[in-house]
This record gives C-alpha cells, sequence and structure tokens, in this order.
C-alpha cells in the first residue's frame, strides 16, 4: 500500500505541474478542463492535484512507520 500512495502521489504531481505550466488549449484531451480555444491555464485544477498528491504521500508515510505488535492476551 505505501509503494502504492508513492505512485499515486507522483503522479499527481506531474499532473499538477502540467496544469500549472500549460494552457487549456495544450492539455491532454482526457485531462478535465481541456478546452481548445481557451488560452488561460487552470490554476484551481492545479492546486487540487497538488493538495491531493500531498494527501497521497501522507498516506504512503503513515503506511510505513511501525507496525504495532499483536498483544498476546
Amino acid at each position: 500500500m505505501m509503494i502504492g500512495g508513492v505512485v499515486v502521489g507522483i503522479l499527481l504531481l506531474i499532473v499538477s505541474v502540467v496544469y500549472f505550466t500549460h494552457a487549456a488549449n495544450v492539455l491532454p484531451h482526457f485531462f478535465p478542463g481541456y478546452d481548445a480555444t481557451m488560452t488561460a491555464k487552470h490554476t484551481k485544477h492545479g492546486i487540487a492535484a497538488l493538495i491531493l498528491a500531498v494527501l497521497a504521500f501522507i498516506y504512503a508515510w503513515f503506511q510505513a512507520g511501525p507496525k504495532k505488535a499483536a498483544s498476546a492476551e
């Protein structure tokens, strides 16, 4: 689960960079917010992807923590 969280975090980080650096008319067609006639950048989409990336990294961090020993009761 930790590796999955890291992979998802990296992918979302890449998506946020794409949203911050590309205008809506040059985004990949499968990205939400693609518009062939719009030249503005989707900053809110980039912020949302960045927040989700941070949450995925936090999830991976908690998954990597020490495991509690099972009690013998």
